[in-house]
């Protein structure tokens, strides 16, 4: 770090802040893949069904986190300024537009389901149909709740309190998994199983950061009060940098959705299969997008203060420690594939495509981190091939 520059988080401080939120994305990867093995022992047909639905409730959660993103982003740099009162007027805005937007997303969804499973998936099977239709219809109800929660959770984050959402993280989800578990084991319910944790997991987790944020000792406490109006100043603000962020991230959410429905022609077995991999692939990448909302924190609150050096020393300081660990994450993963494949019991066809897939994402993923890292052109080169190569193995069987 330069010398002119006072030093603004500690290392110490950077590791309880970036620790909480690896450990609750690895929860919340960990439970997702509890949740697919335990659809995988209901039915192939079951796994396609929810990891259809799962693949939009991945773009819309994309898109609250972007829009959450936002929020902690204009909360930080007022908190960096010292300007509490505007900080707490952020965190209120962040959460009431949240809400309402979602609201509004939630009745959209409801609307379009006819497209979703008709047009949208593709051709898929009849048992895959009924069983995406009857998991939508259910944890379509959980969207706001989602948003108010990612909303909540980045709040608490501008605050450096990564902690808290965390142990509410770890809680939820372990109840959402043992629900799933009697419900599926126990009731025998199929997809209303997996997705009736899933809606009753979401309504708590939001219910829960509301609750803790409201607390008057919180430095971004929120208002008491059901009477709200919209700041669209700060609204604004919000919106400029969450809708880029978050078109960035929906439009490569939006472009797996298309593919699936390219991959839903080739049949059941390949919709497993996609789903089953992508649900393994994210441990792959869980140490870059944990220490990627803590990062946040940290800039947002050097630019507050106008230190835009030590903002970028801070980035430079932090992706080193993304780059390795996330070559460690691959490697474990692919390590520990060939037993991670034997639990969730899939046809041989099955089983053969996820491996295929999660080995390519790995392998590419590697090559991605080091030409990102070199800045190397040659590299660079490899993408169109690498991309070629992951579509090939997916059109083998």
């Amino acid at each position: 770090m330069p010398s002119s520059l006072k030093v603004k988080f500690s290392n110490r401080y950077l590791f309880y802040l970036f620790l909480p939120l690896v450990v609750e994305q690895f929860l919340e990867y960990l439970v997702g893949l509890a949740d697919s093995i335990m659809v995988a022992h209901v039915s192939e047909s079951a796994v396609s069904g929810v990891s259809l639905v799962d693949f939009v409730m991945a773009l819309l959660i994309s898109l609250f986190a972007a829009l959450s993103t936002g929020g902690a982003v204009i909360a930080g740099q007022y908190l960096g300024k010292k300007q509490v009162d505007d900080a707490k007027e952020a965190a209120n805005q962040l959460i009431w537009f949240s809400g309402a937007i979602s609201v509004i997303i939630m009745l959209i969804v409801y609307l379009i389901k006819p497209i979703l499973l008709n047009t949208l998936f593709g051709q898929i099977s009849s048992e895959v149909r009924q069983d995406a239709n009857t998991y939508l219809m259910i944890t379509a109800l959980s969207i706001p709740f989602l948003a108010i929660y990612s909303a909540g959770a980045a709040i608490f984050r501008s605050m450096g309190n990564s902690k808290l959402p965390m142990q509410i993280m770890l809680a939820m989800n372990l109840a959402h998994a043992v629900g799933n578990a009697i419900l599926i084991f126990v009731f025998h319910l199929g997809v209303e199983g997996v997705a009736i944790p899933t809606l009753l997991s979401r309504i708590a987790a939001a219910v829960i950061i509301v609750s803790l944020a409201l607390n008057k000792k919180q430095v971004l406490c929120l208002n008491r009060s059901f009477s709200h109006k919209f700041n669209w100043d700060m609204l604004k603000r919000i919106l400029g940098i969450g809708l880029p962020y978050g078109l960035e991230n929906g439009l490569f959410y939006l472009g797996r959705i298309v593919v699936l429905s390219l991959v839903a022609s080739f049949g059941t077995a390949a919709i497993a299969a996609n789903a089953v991999s992508g649900t393994i692939v994210m441990f792959q990448v869980l140490p870059g997008m944990a220490i990627g909302l803590g990062l946040t924190v940290v800039v947002s609150q050097c630019v507050g203060a106008g230190e835009l050096e030590l903002a970028q020393y801070y980035t430079n300081k932090i992706m080193k420690v993304v780059y390795v660990a996330n070559i460690i994450s691959c490697v474990i993963v692919l390590a520990i594939l060939p037993e991670l494949m034997h639990i969730y019991n899939l046809s041989e066809m099955a089983t053969s495509l996820a491996s295929k897939i999660v080995w390519a994402h790995g392998l590419l993923f590697g090559l991605w981190l080091i030409h990102y890292r070199l800045r190397s052109e040659p590299l660079a080169m490899l993408n169109f091939p690498c991309g070629l190569l992951v579509y090939l193995c997916s059109c083998v069987a």
